[in-house]
């Protein structure tokens, strides 16, 4: 597959032309605080003064991962299929978040060890029936890889709308997401390594001792793309191709936690510039995502994430609950009244 180059966002009239209209609405300076630089990063995405955000899709990810053979979970791999069940059926806490903020909720089965009935909120880009299990093997073969991109650049292509939210479901995903953090970042896996579904102290040495021995068995794959291929996750390959095709397309990016943080990674290891279309919903509990953050953390708009609630659900439940926020900063922009407009001595503030 061929990574469309990705342009540079950097617009200075622009930019400047965004914090005068910001500085002259009716409050001091800076005091909408980091919503301020959410409404310029809205706007510099969006080539525009006035922003608006049109037909978001929120989008959940699914596959299972081989290595889950391991023991790295708390959950049986069965919780994928389950869980994507839930999604469906409208019962999980993401299905519940989106309602309350009027997100559309699509589910893509990337590759999980389950055959779905048709249902209107599912897409089946089904790889496999679940990755091949990494301390064994490489995850994916290069082809199945070049799938999985393929199919997540597809999925955004058929769907409207200039935003993206990212979500995912995988038992073992942390697993593989700590992976790719800890050689795509040259980490040491031990830091990289959480909890997960919820494993005890011992559960996480045990994970931490696997993963650094898939580790030393893929030690060969260092480029991104092999990497990805190696550590797997169907559900994450597909992610990464999502957000290169948001990313070309010049959609806003809602980034969720660890998971969707390290198909971010792989992708802007691709193509750096996709971190200006990043927003960076929250700081997951999850042990390694404050590495994960620090390794993407942009200097283009002083970003950081919007929410810090320990959460470590997955699924864009973060992505959803700061969803308010960048409609909140489009408001601001197009909404809020001038000084002039508003007959406000600027002084007087």
């Amino acid at each position: 597959m061929s990574i469309s180059l990705i342009d540079d966002l950097s617009n200075p009239a622009l930019a400047e032309r965004l914090q005068y209209k910001l500085d002259h609405k009716t409050k001091p300076l800076g005091s909408l605080g980091q919503l301020e630089s959410l409404a310029r990063q809205l706007g510099l995405i969006l080539r525009t003064e006035s922003p608006q955000l049109e037909q978001p899709q929120l989008l959940v990810f699914a596959g299972d991962h081989g290595l889950a053979a391991q023991g790295v979970s708390a959950y049986p791999s069965d919780v994928t299929w389950q869980m994507v069940q839930n999604f469906l059926d409208g019962g999980a806490a993401v299905n519940a978040i989106a309602r309350q903020v009027g997100l559309n909720l699509t589910v893509v089965d990337c590759g999980v060890r389950h055959d779905f009935a048709p249902h209107p909120r599912l897409i089946d880009k089904k790889v496999a029936h679940g990755t091949a299990d990494s301390f064994v093997q490489p995850a994916m073969t290069p082809t199945q890889c070049q799938q999985a991109l393929a199919n997540g650049r597809e999925v955004v292509r058929s769907l409207p709308g200039n935003a993206v939210l990212l979500g995912e479901m995988g038992i073992g995903n942390t697993s593989a997401a700590a992976l790719l953090l800890a050689r795509l970042a040259g980490l040491d896996i031990a830091d990289c390594t959480g909890a997960g579904t919820g494993l005890d102290a011992a559960g996480v040495a045990h994970k931490t001792a696997v993963l650094r021995q898939v580790l030393q068995r893929h030690a060969a794959a260092t480029a991104p793309l092999d990497a990805l291929a190696a550590f797997g996750g169907f559900e994450i390959a597909s992610m990464v191709g999502a957000v290169l095709q948001a990313a070309l397309e010049r959609r806003v990016l809602v980034v969720d936690g660890f998971i969707s943080s390290s198909a971010v990674l792989v992708a802007q290891a691709l193509q750096p510039w996709v971190l200006q279309r990043c927003v960076l919903a929250h700081r997951s509990g999850e042990r390694g995502h404050a590495l994960m953050l620090a390794q993407l953390m942009p200097n283009y708009w002083d970003t950081q994430p919007l929410l810090d609630l320990g959460l470590r659900l997955g699924e864009g439940s973060g992505a959803a609950l700061a969803w308010p926020l960048l409609q909140s900063a489009c408001r601001i922009l197009s909404e809020m009244a001038s000084f002039e407009a508003a007959g406000v001595s600027q002084v007087a503030i």
